[in-house]
């Protein structure tokens, strides 16, 4: 079956639910009966061949109306990667014809008999409602996990008592894993020690970093009652373990987040921010809708919980924020801060409960090994001396590392960065300077741009007016992306570009025009 490409709106259903409604009296009558089959959505199609227009997954409902060749109709369903097929017996077929069952039956396509008083409307609708329904226990899943969760956090002994609550959740084992391997803590349902051995592998992809390779796997004791057990390598052909492929970047720098499936187990690990060479890892039977996302709060209630106390370093910066407060200035409070170079960084959570929950800036500042973070509710904004990576749940504006009088640039920067990865979709934007800054002096360069820009920088004009046109360069005259940036409407972008050109006396489709506009635009 092909690789369902587009994620279903809803959580999927199994296909025994629907078979269950007795209102619409389905029945099936060729195919598997295989209880993990499941429907991602609904689609009704009469043509002779629906593969084209099928993205899999689907209860492909039909009434056979160019029904000419069973077993071709058949396979090409199958090929497309449906999930099942009801068949109406009116008004085309008194019956189901026998050369369909047997197709189904030879091709292993569950096939539902659909009765005449069963409309395709009403199965479409009853499959909707099921995964609502789906979606309300997934949520109402999600939300008493992470008030479990919470509430771990809080008791005396932290950190074992929310691995113990993680692990209820999911109904399998969590570890965590010290930086040299070994088991710090770990609670759950004992998995086999090929699981464990697994568990701990997958931990080591996201620990080990560019200071070299990690030290050595501890290989745990052999269960007396359990038959020996060959070791399978990461590696392995999927004729041997089911494996979602590991996908590491090129660098030598790990992932924060790893998965993978062995010995009838999922497996995930997690690096812990805020806590150097400490790792998650989960081992449970299967992956439900939501658990992604009970895993999330875990890590970030972990990274909070494990990070180190504050030291010398950030009490002098604390100190720091301090003095500004009190009325220093930024150049008599920036030696308290340190030499850098500091990184600002610009976030917004993309899904919960890193949207909007109320430890989730502090989670992320640690996972960015920094205790400097502050939001308005909105955007996070965090000012680190470490190299930042994406972050799970967050999309991110990076600043080019600065010394600390460069800060205030460098905000401004990273805000743009932030709307740029919003625009384009990514986890992760990062400023770059060019190499076109260097060629000459910063007072000639600025004079010039104060001149070239002065029709849109002058007493009068909006301010609204550079940035657009600052982001609309940057986005390669994207008119969407640059209304995604600003949040404001297409229609406004247009309008404010075209008030740029005739204020400039500019023809913006010249590459040369832009060009030059670009490099003035980067001394306002």
């Amino acid at each position: 079956m092909p690789e369902i490409t587009a994620a279903p709106p809803t959580p999927s259903i199994p296909l025994a639910a629907l078979l269950d409604r007795e209102d619409l009296a389905l029945r099936q009558i060729a195919g598997p009966r295989d209880a993990g089959s499941v429907v991602h959505w609904v689609h009704t199609s009469e043509m002779a061949d629906p593969y084209p227009y099928l993205l899999g997954g689907e209860l492909l409902l039909s009434a056979g109306v160019l029904l000419k060749d069973p077993d071709t109709y058949v396979s090409r369903i199958v090929q497309a990667g449906a999930a099942a097929l009801g068949f109406g017996v009116t008004p085309v077929y008194d019956t189901v014809p026998p050369a369909l069952i047997e197709s189904c039956d030879r091709h292993g396509l569950p096939l539902l008999e659909v009765p005449p008083s069963t409309t395709f409307a009403l199965v479409a609708r009853e499959v909707w409602q099921l995964m609502a329904e789906a979606r309300h226990r997934e949520l109402r899943r999600v939300t008493q996990a992470q008030q479990g969760l919470a509430a771990a956090a809080a008791r005396q002994d932290p950190v074992p008592a929310v691995l113990h609550q993680l692990a209820v959740r999911l109904g399998g084992r969590a570890v965590l894993f010290a930086p040299d391997g070994s088991e710090l803590h770990a609670t759950g349902r004992i998995a086999s020690p090929a699981a464990r051995t697994a568990l701990a592998r997958l931990a080591r992809v996201v620990r080990q970093g560019p200071g070299g390779p990690p030290p050595p796997l501890p290989t745990p004791p052999p269960s007396p009652t359990t038959p020996s057990v060959r070791r399978t390598p990461l590696c392995a052909p999927p004729s041997s373990v089911q494996r979602t492929p590991l996908s590491l970047p090129p660098s030598s720098a790990a992932p924060s987040s790893a998965t993978d499936a062995a010995h009838g187990a999922h497996l995930t690990a997690h690096a812990l921010g805020g806590a150097q060479g400490l790792v998650l890892g989960v081992a449970a039977e299967g992956r439900e809708a939501g658990d992604h996302t009970i895993t999330g709060v875990a890590v970030v209630l972990l990274s909070l919980l494990t990070a180190p106390h504050q030291g010398a370093a950030e009490a002098g910066r604390s100190a720091t924020l301090v003095r500004l407060l009190l009325g220093a200035t930024p150049a008599e409070a920036a030696p308290l801060l340190g030499p850098g170079p500091w990184t600002v960084v610009h976030a917004r959570g993309t899904e919960a409960p890193f949207a909007g929950g109320a430890f989730a800036p502090g989670a992320l500042a640690a996972s960015l090994g920094s205790a400097l973070v502050e939001t308005d509710g909105t955007t996070v904004r965090v000012l680190t001396d470490r190299e930042v990576t994406a972050q799970p749940g967050w999309t991110l504006g990076v600043s080019d590392p600065v010394a600390p009088a460069e800060l205030s640039a460098a905000d401004v920067r990273a805000g743009r960065a932030l709307a740029r990865a919003e625009a384009t979709r990514t986890d992760l934007g990062r400023h770059h300077e060019t190499g076109l800054t260097g060629l000459f002096a910063p007072e000639e360069a600025a004079a010039h741009a104060r001149t070239r820009l002065a029709p849109l920088t002058g007493p009068g004009a909006s301010p609204a007016l550079v940035e657009t046109l600052r982001a609309w360069l940057s986005l390669h005259g994207s008119w969407d992306r640059t209304a995604v940036a600003l949040t404001v409407h297409r229609n406004t972008v247009r309008q404010r570009i075209a008030r740029c050109a005739a204020l400039l006396e500019a023809d913006l489709d010249d590459a040369d025009v832009r060009m030059e506009l670009w490099f003035a635009l980067r001394w306002v």
